[in-house]
């Protein structure tokens, strides 16, 4: 593999250093069922697993992940976990569904009509002061190590009401790095609201469905929201806020109370 070179507009060049963000494969396995393989950086795996888990709706709470084991073996990584409160047919029926799923996207009227299911409704809340918001996104850098060392990972992270930022979470996947916080914050015991969920990532629908079913009563994102995400925010009162820059964000959806 050769080394980096930047090259200039005037034609001149200069090798650079660069680290690249860690994506490997990672199977995620449940009650012995390989569920699914996911393209990931292998950091905070425990939290990726219980967050994938209850955003799949696998588990209600995350005291119905245990038994939590990690280990890397020469393909990737696998996390083992058991889960309770699931019928072993109904997990199997999943897996079923969700191979069949993987070799064509979301194709047939069953798959349709899973992307269409209603969204749980948000609780109340009080709206948030764009000020926070612009407090968090001048100390998300400092919060990013993954991202300043490579410049190309995600970061979901957990806001209070002040601006702090409390909990952060990195991947190379935009869903695993929300995956990922809605599972730290679970096993922590602290929900996601009050404050908000602030996302490096392209606010698809998927993203909007993620923070509800993790809950989280307030999304703020980097980038503008698709129409579909638009859509479902407003049917769960979610409060959606995006283009968040340092000198403008745009209130998307109001759901404040």
């Amino acid at each position: 593999m050769t080394a980096p070179i930047a090259i200039r507009p005037d034609g001149t060049r200069r090798a650079v250093t660069r680290t690249w963000v860690p994506e490997v494969p990672v199977a995620l396995e449940f009650n012995g069922l390989s569920y699914a393989v996911m393209m990931a950086t292998p950091q905070d795996l425990e939290d990726f697993a219980t967050g994938f888990a209850l955003n799949e709706g696998l588990a209600s709470h995350p005291s119905d992940v245990t038994d939590l084991a990690v280990a890397e073996v020469a393909q990737g990584w696998i996390v083992r976990a058991s889960l309770s409160g699931l019928e072993i047919d109904k997990l199997t029926d999943r897996v079923r569904r969700r191979v069949a799923e993987s070799s064509c996207g979301l194709c047939g009227i069953e798959n349709l009509a899973e992307v269409a299911r209603p969204l749980p409704t948000v609780t109340a809340h009080a709206a948030i002061d764009p000020q926070a918001i612009f407090a968090a996104l001048g100390q998300l850098r400092e919060h990013q190590p993954l991202a300043r060392e490579t410049g190309a990972a995600h970061a979901a992270a957990w806001v209070a009401e002040d601006g702090r930022i409390g909990l952060i979470r990195e991947d190379v996947g935009r869903h695993n790095a929300l995956d990922k916080l809605v599972g730290a914050m679970a096993r922590a015991g602290q929900p996601l609201a009050p404050g908000f969920v602030l996302s490096t990532a392209r606010c698809s629908f998927e993203i909007v469905e993620k923070a509800v079913r993790g809950g989280a009563t307030t999304l703020v994102t980097l980038s503008l929201p698709t129409s579909m995400a638009v859509e479902r925010a407003a049917a769960a009162e979610l409060s959606l806020w995006a283009l968040a820059r340092a000198d403008e964000v745009t209130l998307v959806n109001d759901a404040s109370a």
